[in-house]
């Protein structure tokens, strides 16, 4: 039986733990956990990780009846649903734990005008359905999912626009904006993700336009800041002075980041300095900087921890605490992705904070580019794969005994 009681709260030198895999795991059947095992121990593999989407891809391209088992494996382990319908079971599965849900709608590569207003049709959809429900707290999108990257890439570059791209670029605009507005509108907080450094200084300013629009109240529109990069603290103070100036509020997502391979290897071939921190210890510690800082201007900054790091949520946690803020503060949440780090979530909010999980949710074929990256990413993360396969084995064998 799933408690429902956020009380007592333990306290954080005595009492949370990211170890209590009996939490970490209640909501999963003996099979539901098996799957995860097996799931986990085959993406540790970097050879299947690395054939996997090819030869995926083609057994899909020619036909052959493999839709069923993704998504009774991979799709059902990391994704809600298909439809936001599909994804209800488990929205409710994580509000009876007291999790939230961001409903993501993680198609990836359609580069049409019909895509990009679909997307943006979907988006909607999500504020309706989160406006609600208390239990869904955020809305998220990518820009990449309204325009053409190209194009984005142009214009990050400073290169001139022929007329065509000009109106193009209005309507990328005119999506992200209508977005925007709705949230607003509807007292919904919405996530707009982080991309590609060679894009990611267009996705800046148009968010900075939205912050500086819809954040006059309180934190409606939140960028995305990806510590993996050298720059981005800096450019995380510049955003809270321009704020402070301008008279508006700053929404934060606190990420470390999900292209770096990608990004050091173009870095390398086209000959320029890579936006990437030299090593992993740097992006860790201005990741807790970042959160210090966070906490430092809270009349300003309403912020999420987006992170399967240990020591950063215990420390973003511990901090909470120290200076008497609130576990339940609404300008500070965690958050982890839907499959993945569940001994943060679930024991984060055992203890009272803030949590929800990203849910991802699309068409199965449709959404295969997002779980073959996020596969990769696994492989890429020192560590996470094994922590994720130790945890689940403890859960097992707590099980047995």
């Amino acid at each position: 039986m799933i408690s429902t009681s956020k009380e007592p709260q333990p306290s954080i030198g005595g009492g949370l733990t990211f170890n209590n895999t009996a939490i970490a795991f209640r909501s999963k059947s003996n099979a539901e956990l098996n799957r995860a095992y097996w799931l986990f121990k085959i993406i540790s593999s970097n050879f299947l990780t690395k054939v996997g989407p090819p030869v995926t891809n083609f057994a899909l391209q020619v036909g052959l009846p493999i839709t069923g088992v993704i998504k009774k494996t991979i799709f059902e382990h990391f994704c809600g649903g298909e439809t936001i319908n599909g994804c209800e079971k488990a929205i409710q599965q994580l509000a009876e734990q007291h999790v939230g849900t961001i409903l993501d709608y993680s198609v990836e590569g359609e580069e049409t005008e019909q895509a990009f207003d679909h997307v943006l049709a979907e988006t909607l959809r999500t504020i309706d359905r989160a406006k609600k429900d208390q239990n869904i707290p955020f809305s998220v999108f990518k820009v990449t999912g309204l325009g053409r990257f190209d194009l984005l890439a142009k214009i990050n570059n400073k290169e001139s626009l022929t007329p065509t791209e000009v109106e193009e670029f209005t309507r990328i605009k005119n999506r992200v904006e209508k977005i925007c507005q709705i949230a607003h509108g509807a007292d919904i907080a919405v996530l707009i993700d982080a991309e590609h450094s060679w894009i990611q200084d267009v996705i800046d300013d148009l968010t900075r336009e939205m912050m500086r629009k819809y954040n006059k109240e309180k934190a409606i529109v939140y960028n995305t800041y990806q510590l993996y990069r050298h720059d981005i603290l800096a450019a995380l103070k510049a955003d809270l002075y321009l704020a402070q100036t301008d008279g508006f509020y700053v929404g934060a997502k606190l990420v470390r980041g999900a292209y770096m391979e990608k990004e050091r290897d173009r870095a390398s071939k086209m000959d320029y300095p890579s936006p990437i921190q030299p090593n992993k210890q740097a992006s860790d510690n201005d990741y807790n900087l970042a959160i210090h800082f966070c906490l430092d201007n809270l009349d300003r900054i309403s912020f999420m921890a987006g992170t399967h790091n240990e020591h950063s949520s215990q420390l973003l946690a511990e901090e909470l605490d120290k200076r008497g803020l609130a576990r339940n503060d609404k300008r500070v949440y965690f958050a982890q992705l839907l499959g993945m780090s569940d001994n943060l979530t679930f024991n984060l909010s055992e203890a009272g904070y803030n949590v929800a999980k990203y849910m991802p949710y699309g068409p199965v074929k449709a959404v295969m580019p997002y779980l073959f990256r996020r596969a990769q990413e696994n492989t890429s993360v020192a560590g996470q794969t094994s922590r994720e396969l130790s945890l689940i084995i403890a859960e097992k064998n707590r099980r047995k005994k």
